[in-house]
């Protein structure tokens, strides 16, 4: 009778979550360009005022060096009148310069227009190997403001010696307004710039994200064959869309390999309960012609095989959601594989070759089952014996070797009978209420504990299967 296959099967789509910032991008990426345009603008401010900063404070320097020379000008024109003997008490040597000449009594002896009839400026004279001193006072007796700059020259020696006292108001914060305004307007631009340019980089950068995004909103467990595209550029958002791909990649076959094995189940569970269905069936269709002894015991039978592959399919969930081995302890592989052997007779006989303990670490009723499965595989197929060897291996590795001296797999099909519900045809014949699952639960038992399982040659020559299981060695003091 032809097999079908009828399943109906939801899935809920995951996103895959690659780390790192260009993910978060995909999910919020108005956020995130808010966030960088504000940050670029932020440094941009605040590079933009210490650069205006250290500008203004140049430029206030250099009025004040302007200044001082200018000032220095107006004393030596006055220095040149004292030494010809052409000072008199107006000093006019500008319009709007204001100098006194004081001699070492203090008192003025000459001053231009604007200070004429003020008192002396009060500021100490050169030091005695100096000419001239530059300084800022607050507070004089000036026109034009209140603090001043003031440059004063020591002409001649002795109790002859005058100085003169030129002096103009202090530059303000701004002393040169069209150069200071456009600086600090410099601020802003540059602040807008800055803001501007990078949200219009963030955004071209983000472009196919937003594709990326809009597809993966898109895609359903119905249409899985659907990838988001792949930007021509190399870069984080290019790579993201390959990984992304990828993910989905390995979804598809994962919902198709969940789609295939809901289907193998659906047809091994719906054997058993069609098989229970029909006995009883018939045993109601003729009550008085059934043999009720007979009727229950195939009951039986299709019950027991309906819990045998209820009970696998529970232990492939479980090492499904967990894929570490629990209840870690001690666990001695030769004791156990004994316990085996002569828990129940063997359609052929089971011999253990061992020259001691061979410890692992892991959980001792999944090591128990994984064990279980290789001798019942090997005794269902074996001819006359079935040979279990354990040894170690360096550095530190246990090694059991299930070997049995019947037909073997051939090469190709040694990988295809780990699969779930794979019985090849001659497994089916010796064991057709088998549940299929047993070697995939060995496999799965195995890499939960860090270790392997394969199928391979015999190494005598001899047909034959041989399982070979390595698993880490616990050397520790126990």
């Amino acid at each position: 009778m032809q097999r079908t296959r009828e399943v109906v099967i939801g899935v809920r789509l995951r996103r895959p979550s690659p780390s790192g910032w260009i993910w978060r991008a995909v999910l919020r990426h108005p956020e995130i360009r808010f966030r960088v345009t504000a940050a670029a603008s932020l440094i941009a401010f605040v590079l933009s005022s210490a650069l205006s900063a250290v500008l203004l404070i140049q430029l206030n320097q250099d009025a004040y060096q302007d200044l001082v020379r200018a000032l220095a000008r107006d004393n030596r024109r006055t220095a040149t009148s004292i030494e010809t003997g052409q000072l008199t008490f107006d000093i006019s040597p500008t319009t709007d310069s204001l100098q006194q000449v004081v001699n070492q009594r203090g008192e003025v002896v000459a001053a231009t227009p604007r200070m004429r009839g003020r008192p002396r400026v009060s500021f100490p004279p050169p030091a005695p190997f100096e000419e001239r001193r530059v300084g800022r006072v607050c507070g004089v007796d000036a026109p034009d403001g209140h603090c001043f700059v003031i440059v004063e020259r020591r002409v001649g020696f002795g109790p002859d010696a005058l100085f003169i006292n030129s002096l103009a108001p202090a530059p303000g914060i701004l002393p040169r307004p069209v150069s200071g305004v456009l600086i600090l307007l410099g601020i802003p631009f540059v602040t807008l710039l800055a803001g501007y340019g990078t949200w219009l980089s963030v955004s071209r950068a983000l472009h196919p994200v937003e594709g990326i995004r809009r597809e993966l909103d898109e895609i359903t467990a119905t249409d899985l064959e659907r990838r988001v595209p792949e930007p021509h550029r190399r870069d984080e958002v290019g790579r993201l869309a390959e990984s992304v791909n990828a993910t989905l990649d390995r979804l598809e076959e994962a919902v198709a390999r969940q789609r295939a094995f809901v289907s193998d189940v659906s047809h091994e569970l719906r054997s058993p309960l069609t098989a229970l269905r029909m006995e009883l069936e018939l045993a109601l269709s003729a009550p008085e012609d059934t043999d009720v002894p007979a009727a229950l015991r195939a009951i039986l039978v299709n019950t027991e095989r309906l819990s045998a592959v209820v009970d696998d399919l529970l232990a492939l969930a479980r090492l499904d959601a967990d894929r570490t081995a629990s209840h870690l302890e001690r666990v001695d592989l030769t004791e156990i594989t004994d316990q085996e052997v002569l828990r129940r007779p063997r359609r052929v006989q089971v011999t253990v070759l061992a020259e001691g303990p061979v410890t692992v670490r892991g959980g001792r009723s999944d090591l128990a089952r994984l064990l279980t499965n290789l001798i019942d595989n090997a005794d269902r197929h074996a001819e006359h014996e079935v040979t279990v060897i354990m040894r170690t291996e360096p550095p530190a590795t246990a090694v059991v070797e299930v070997i049995d001296d019947g037909t073997g797999v051939a090469p190709e099909d040694r990988e295809r009978v780990f699969d779930r519900f794979a019985r090849l045809a001659e497994g089916r014949h010796r064991d057709a209420g088998g549940t299929g699952l047993g070697l995939a639960i060995s496999r799965d038992i195995a890499e939960a504990h860090h270790g392997s399982l394969i199928l391979t040659d015999r190494i005598d020559g001899v047909p034959g299967a041989r399982f070979v299981l390595r698993l880490p060695l616990d050397d520790s003091p126990g």
